[in-house]
């Protein structure tokens, strides 16, 4: 829940109101209290929005649609006045979570929860067909959950099933993802029936049940086409559940089944709650109903004769008794922040009354490209740090992980961004795996000071990023990969090698040419006399044993293979090891992947690899982070930690800090806090110290570098390059 704005009134209709629950595209959400003491959930229509015609239909259907259904598992209607100048409808109000939000703290839900789940929403829906009535937009954030199951709310699309849809020819009416095909193909009104809502019930189980949407994520148009043209990824759905969700899923509405059928193959709807709900979720329930019975009443709002001086509230609320006042946001976060920070044990929400704040981190990653292995590493390591954060029971607001899919490609990037925009709890976005990707975000998030921080993608020096010679959002804290050459490198250096030998891939393009300029231009062992001679492969041409040949006829102590391509990397190594060569040999992160490794077999042994990224198992500081890590994700204790995974969770906390430092200054925009201070304040993670120098400073390039060496057909992390390249020299 949020603070009132100073805009918002005091009370409507005799609701007094205490907070806001939400906004969205018609209106606002507040959270209020009657004058008998009941709260409620009171929508109320912005004036603007309320003198359209359609806006104004649509929410009186709304209303109509909310109160000729009574069944257990909706919101009961406690009142409305459609026809006011800004029309209101007040619901019960729920203190849990939606489904939406519990699984973005806690994730998947376990089997006998989605029965339960499934069971009541379908009795919901069975109700509703019962009345004529479709809902058309049955999603994870229109579900709540309370102690004894579900609610379904939000029927601002519901109508009589075969009516005539308010809104425009070929308009998609519903949430892509979890619409039916149907609907996404903007079909005519009598084609969207109960059969739809039996639809986005299956998507909603399949996604309670594996915490991933089954026709995935991206833009709205790769949603849509698949939830169209293909099957859904059901993936993870218990076998004693997956012949209902399919059916559910079933692309021809007629295959169906009807809603009271899909409830009695998941359970007894009308049987004893009990506890129903995963450990975690009763207590996060209890403890919002708890702080929701002790919110004082808070008096009609007092507005100043002037504007108030900057740094001074907007909004003046005047509490009774022996409550402190707050003043607007500033000094609701200034009370937040008197309860200290999380981990120092002094904070508590015992007895204030007030729920946890919520903010929101957005990873934009790929999930579904060439780049995906490391992306989904990404959302892993934030989700961990997200989890670990939320089950502090000190901690001063709650943050939720929103996780949108770009593919690695810069379109949908630009998409993916301007759904986290979405939020307007969002404090700060991660992740990108591509520079396209990265500049595709950066630009559509600049201009609302929404901060980027990518561990991984890493834009070319010289490249224009969008908005950043003012206002800076995008921070970049890894090491820059044309430094990727130096733990190899250094690692000669440090044994005195003098004669080096790069075989030259200019497959590479531009990172090809740079990093052999640089290896020849300093040397390693430059002050000894160092020499490196290059031996170029032309990109059209694979015969590495040629330019192998000559490498090896300069009599190299090293030889290093410059270029990005893992597998022109392995036609090198089997070059060398066919021409006996075996001596110090190596290469770069790029090179470092298990196509590398399958290619080139016995020939992959003993090389070295310059990274930007480490192994937390060879961090002592690090140990917990990695049994929480294998825990949460159901690795085995030998199974290694991915690349960037650790890097994500660090970048997760480094922005915590970010917004600790800004709650603390009472900054106006959250966004906006978060991007000075993580420009301003460096954050030790457990792999390295981040900081905002890594685009400007030719020393911090250097920080985050790591050396690798292939054993017994495996990586080993040898531990930060500059020690790793001392140790038995």
């Amino acid at each position: 829940m949020r603070p009132l704005r100073r805009a918002d009134p005091s009370t409507i209709a005799g609701y007094r109101l205490l907070g806001r629950l939400g906004a969205g595209g018609m209106g606002v959400v507040f959270l209020a209290r009657s004058g008998g003491g009941t709260l409620a959930a009171v929508k109320l229509i912005r004036a603007e929005h309320a003198a359209d015609p359609g806006f104004r239909e649509r929410f009186r259907r709304e209303a109509r649609a909310a109160e000729r259904i009574t069944g257990r598992w909706v919101v009961r209607v406690l009142g409305s006045d459609p026809e006011a100048r800004e029309p209101w409808l007040a619901t019960e109000y729920v203190p849990g979570p939606s489904l939406a939000e519990a699984i973005a703290l806690h994730g998947a839900l376990p089997e006998p929860t989605v029965r339960a789940l499934g069971a009541r929403l379908a009795s919901a829906l069975d109700d509703m067909h019962r009345a004529g009535l479709v809902h058309r937009d049955v999603k994870p954030g229109n579900v709540l959950l309370a102690l004894d199951g579900p609610r379904l709310i939000d029927f601002g699309i519901a109508r009589s099933a075969g009516a005539t849809a308010l809104t425009a020819t070929d308009a998609m009416i519903g949430t892509p993802g979890f619409l039916a095909p149907e609907q996404a193909r903007a079909a005519g009104a009598g084609e969207v029936g109960p059969a739809s809502d039996v639809f986005s019930l299956g998507c909603v189980l399949a996604y309670a049940l594996t915490g991933e949407r089954p026709f995935g994520t991206g833009g709205v148009a790769a949603v849509v086409y698949r939830t169209v043209h293909e099957e859904p990824d059901l993936t993870g759905v218990p076998d004693a559940l997956l012949p209902l969700v399919t059916a559910c899923l079933a692309k021809n509405p007629a295959d169906r089944p009807p809603a009271a059928e899909a409830g009695a193959a998941l359970g007894r709807a009308d049987g004893p709650a009990g506890d129903w709900l995963p450990p975690g979720l009763p207590a996060l329930i209890a403890e919002r109903s708890s702080r929701a019975l002790d919110l004082p009443v808070a008096e009609p709002t007092l507005l100043g004769p002037s504007e108030p001086s900057r740094g001074m509230s907007r909004r003046k609320l005047l509490v009774g008794g022996s409550a402190a006042a707050v003043v607007g946001a500033g000094g609701l976060t200034a009370w937040l922040l008197n309860r200290g920070p999380a981990g120092t044990g002094t904070g508590t929400e015992k007895g204030t009354g007030t729920a946890l704040p919520r903010y929101t981190i957005g990873v934009l990653t790929d999930l579904s490209g060439p780049t995906k292995l490391l992306g989904r590493a990404q959302e892993r390591g934030a989700r961990v740090a997200v989890e670990s954060f939320n089950a502090r029971p000190d901690r001063a607001f709650d943050l939720v992980l929103r996780t949108v899919d770009d593919g690695g490609d810069g379109v949908r990037a630009t998409a993916a961004a301007r759904t986290l925009l979405k939020d307007e709890n969002l404090i700060g976005v991660l992740g990108p795996t591509t520079v396209p990707s990265a500049l595709a975000a950066v630009a559509e998030l600049v201009d609302h000071f929404v901060p980027l921080v990518s561990v991984l993608a890493s834009v070319p020096t010289g490249t224009t990023v969008e908005g950043q010679t003012i206002k800076r959002t995008y921070f970049e804290p890894r090491a820059s990969p044309d430094s990727m050459i130096v733990p190899f490198a250094r690692y000669l250096s440090e044994r005195e090698i003098v004669r080096t030998a790069l075989v030259e891939d200019r497959a590479g393009g531009r990172y090809t040419w740079f990093a052999a300029k640089s290896m020849r231009d300093t040397p390693p062992s430059q002050a000894r006399g160092g020499v490196a001679t290059s031996h170029p492969v032309e990109k059209d041409d694979e015969d590495f044993a040629s330019a192998v040949r000559a490498a090896l006829a300069t009599g190299p102590q090293g030889v290093m293979y410059v270029g990005n391509s893992p597998r022109r990397a392995a036609l090198c190594a089997k070059a060398l090891r066919d021409q006996g060569y075996q001596g110090l040999r190596g290469s770069v992160e790029y090179v470092l992947q298990p196509e590398f490794l399958a290619l080139a077999g016995p020939a992959a042994e003993g090389w070295f690899f310059g990274t930007g990224y480490a192994d937390p198992d060879g961090i002592p500081a690090a140990k917990p982070f990695t049994a929480l890590y294998r825990k949460r994700w159901g690795l085995a204790p030998t199974t290694p930690v991915e690349p960037y995974a650790t890097e994500a969770y660090d970048a997760v906390n480094w922005t915590l800090q970010a917004l600790h430092t800004t709650l603390g200054n009472h900054a106006e925009s959250e966004a906006t806090g978060v991007a000075n201070s993580l420009r301003q304040n460096p954050y030790q993670g457990l792999v390295k110290t981040y900081s905002s120098a890594g685009r400007e400073s030719s020393a911090a390039s250097l920080v985050g570098l790591f050396l690798w060496q292939v054993k017994d057909g495996v990586p080993r992390f040898l531990g930060e390059f500059a020690k790793a390249a001392l140790a038995g020299a």
